[in-house]
C-alpha cells in the first residue's frame, strides 16, 4: 500500500485560485479547468459520506477497458499500475532489518536504510546506514523548518500504539518499520522533498549525530520569512478553494476517525470471540470419548471450529497490520495538512495588514514596498505548492484506499471460504454414518425446514 511510484507534479500554471474545485461540491461544482465537466473521483468519493452507497474511482481505468473477473485479478492489476512509471524513478530508498540495541542508560531500535539513486547529488550510487526513530523526527522537522510551503509527510506515534503494549515485540517493530519505510517512500516519491539537503544528508551520512551537532544547513529564505511569521495579523477570510480544502480535511478526518475507532472495537470484540472459540472446540472432542457413534461426527465439529479459529485469527491480524496503520497513516496525514494550510493564512494574514496600511498613507499614488511583494511572493508561493500537494495526495489517497479496501473484501472472502468448507467437511460425517436398523442418516439443511 505505498504511494506508488512517482507522478508529475501537476502544473499550479496561470489558472485563478478559484479554478479548483470545491473537495465537498455538488454538480454546481463539478466543472473542471479546460471544459471537462466529469466530476472528479474525489468529488465522488466525498459526496458518498452521506449517501448510502459508496461509489468507488477507477482509477483511471480507459473507456472501454473491461474490468477484472475476479478480485484476486484486480488486484493484481492494480499492483501492476503501480509499477509502470518504476523505469522513470531515480532514488529508491527501503527500511529494513531492525536491530535492538540495549545500551547503560537506554534500549532501542534502530533501522536499515538502503538508498539507491543515480542522481548527481549522491557520490555514490548504493548507501546503507543505520537509524532509530529520534533520527526520523529531526528529518521530519528539518523538512517542515526547510520546506514551510509542502505538506510533509507524518511519523507513526512515538510512544502510543492502540492494542500494542510491549515497544520491543516483533509485532510492533515490525508495523513501526512499514510506516518508516512509507514515510521515506512518500519523500523520496516528492519532487521537491527528495532534492531537501537535510534527507540526503539523512540517506549518506554514517555520523548524523555529528551533523546535527554541526547544524550547517540553515532555513531556506521561505522558510525563514514563515518562520519569524507572527500571530499578531489575524486572517479575515479564507479564499473559497482554501476554505473547501479545509472543510473537506475537517470531513475526512472525522470520517476516519470514527473508521477507526469501530474496527478497533470489531477486532477487539473478535480477539474475544477468538478465546471463546478455542475453549468451546476442545469440549466436543472430550465429548466425543464418551460417545460411540457419535464420536467421529463430534471431533469433526471439534476439528471444524479449530479450523474457524485459525481463519478468525488470520483475519484479525491483517486487519491489525494492514489496515488500521493505514487510517491512522492518513488521519495523520490531515493534520499534517491543516498544518501547512494555516502557515498560509499567517502569510496571507500579514500581507493583507501590510497591504492595507499601503492603502492608508495618505498619497496619492503610494509605492507598493519592496517587503510588500516579498510577503504577495511567499503568499503565491504557498498557493501554489499547497494546491500541487493537495491534488499529488488525493492520488496517493486514492491508489491507497482502492488497495486498501480491495484487500479488506479478498481477506474477508478468504475467511468465510474457510469456514464455509470447514463446517460442509462434517457433513459426510453424518450421512455415511447407518442408523441401527441399517438405514443411513439424512441430512436436511435447517433453512429447508
Amino acid at each position: 500500500m505505498s504511494g506508488g511510484p512517482p507522478k508529475g507534479l501537476p502544473s499550479t500554471g496561470p489558472h485563478s485560485l478559484l479554478d479548483m474545485p470545491h473537495p465537498l461540491a455538488g454538480s454546481s461544482s463539478e466543472e473542471a479547468v479546460g471544459g471537462d465537466s466529469t466530476p472528479s473521483p474525489d468529488l465522488l468519493m466525498a459526496r458518498s459520506f452521506g449517501d448510502k452507497d459508496l461509489i468507488l474511482p477507477n482509477g483511471g481505468t480507459p473507456a472501454g477497458t473491461s474490468s477484472p473477473a475476479s478480485s484476486s485479478s484486480l488486484l493484481n492489476r492494480l499492483q501492476l499500475d503501480d509499477d509502470i512509471d518504476g523505469e522513470t524513478r531515480d532514488l529508491f530508498v527501503t527500511v529494513d532489518d531492525p536491530k535492538k540495541h540495549v545500551c547503560t542508560m537506554e534500549t532501542y531500535i534502530t533501522y536499515r536504510i538502503t538508498t539507491k539513486s543515480t542522481r548527481v547529488e549522491f557520490d555514490l550510487p548504493e548507501y546503507s546506514v543505520r537509524r532509530r526513530y529520534q533520527d526520523f523526527d529531526w528529518l521530519r522537522n528539518k523538512l517542515e523548518e526547510s520546506q514551510p510551503t509542502h505538506l510533509i509527510p507524518p511519523l507513526p506515534e512515538k510512544f502510543v500504539v492502540k492494542g500494542v503494549v510491549d515497544r520491543f515485540s516483533e509485532e510492533f517493530v515490525e508495523t513501526r518499520r512499514k510506516a518508516l519505510d512509507k514515510f521515506l517512500k512518500r519523500i523520496t516519491d516528492h519532487p521537491v522533498l527528495s532534492f531537501n539537503e537535510h534527507f540526503n544528508v539523512f540517506l549518506t551520512a554514517k555520523d548524523l549525530n555529528a551533523y546535527k551537532r554541526q547544524g550547517m544547513a540553515l532555513l531556506s529564505r521561505v522558510g525563514e520569512s514563515v518562520k519569524h511569521v507572527t500571530g499578531g495579523y489575524k486572517l479575515r477570510s479564507r479564499p473559497l478553494e482554501f476554505a473547501a480544502i479545509g472543510d473537506y480535511l475537517d470531513t475526512f478526518a472525522l470520517k476516519l476517525g470514527t473508521i477507526d475507532r469501530i474496527a478497533q472495537r470489531i477486532i477487539k470484540e473478535e480477539i474475544e470471540y477468538l478465546v471463546e472459540l478455542r475453549e468451546y472446540g476442545p469440549v466436543y472432542s472430550t465429548w466425543s470419548a464418551l460417545e460411540g457413534e457419535l464420536a467421529e461426527p463430534l471431533e469433526g465439529v471439534s476439528a471444524c471450529i479449530g479450523n474457524c479459529s485459525t481463519a478468525l485469527e488470520e483475519l484479525t491480524d491483517d486487519m491489525t497490520e494492514d489496515f488500521l496503520p493505514v487510517l491512522r497513516e492518513y488521519i495523520l496525514y490531515s493534520d499534517s495538512m491543516k498544518s501547512v494550510l494555516k502557515k498560509r493564512d499567517q502569510v496571507q494574514a500579514e500581507y493583507e495588514a501590510k497591504l492595507e496600511a499601503v492603502a492608508l498613507r495618505k498619497e496619492d499614488r503610494p509605492k507598493v514596498p519592496a517587503d510588500v511583494e516579498k510577503c504577495q511572493d511567499r503568499m503565491e508561493c504557498f498557493n501554489a505548492d499547497l494546491k500541487a500537494d493537495m491534488e499529488r495526495w488525493q492520488s496517493n489517497k486514492r491508489q491507497d484506499f482502492r488497495q486498501l479496501l480491495m484487500g479488506m473484501a479478498d481477506r474477508n472472502i478468504q475467511y468465510y471460504e474457510k469456514c464455509l468448507m470447514a463446517w460442509e467437511s462434517i457433513i459426510p460425517l453424518l450421512q455415511e454414518k447407518p442408523e441401527a436398523n441399517g438405514s443411513p442418516l439424512v441430512f436436511i439443511p435447517w433453512w429447508s425446514l
